[in-house]
């Protein structure tokens, strides 16, 4: 299911805190991980792919050396749901131990 409003309000304020952001044009969160070279940039895809696996839920993301821009939005209810916070929550986790 979609998060309703008061479910985007509490669960997403935190995560837009941290520096997601909401995409334009589509009900999707966003944000960028910088890290110190592609070794650790990989070795946090690596991490965030096993997690997304046993989630079942796979995020949309792109790398460039050490960049990692991940995209989040549950494409079968048509934007965010609890998964996408669940994933974002995790993804925080891991872009700190990877750095």
């Amino acid at each position: 299911m979609k998060l309703n409003d008061e479910e985007r309000t509490s669960q997403l304020d935190p995560l837009l805190k941290s520096g997601w952001k909401k995409t334009d044009g589509r009900d999707a969160i966003e944000k960028q991980f910088v890290f110190a070279d592609f070794n650790q940039a990989f070795g946090f895809m690596s991490r965030v792919a096993l997690k997304a696996e046993k989630m079942d839920h796979h995020p949309e993301w792109f790398n460039v050396y050490n960049r990692v821009t991940v995209t989040l939005s549950t494409h079968d209810v048509g934007g965010l749901s609890a998964k996408d916070v669940t994933l974002a929550q995790f993804i925080e986790t891991a872009s700190a131990a990877a750095k």
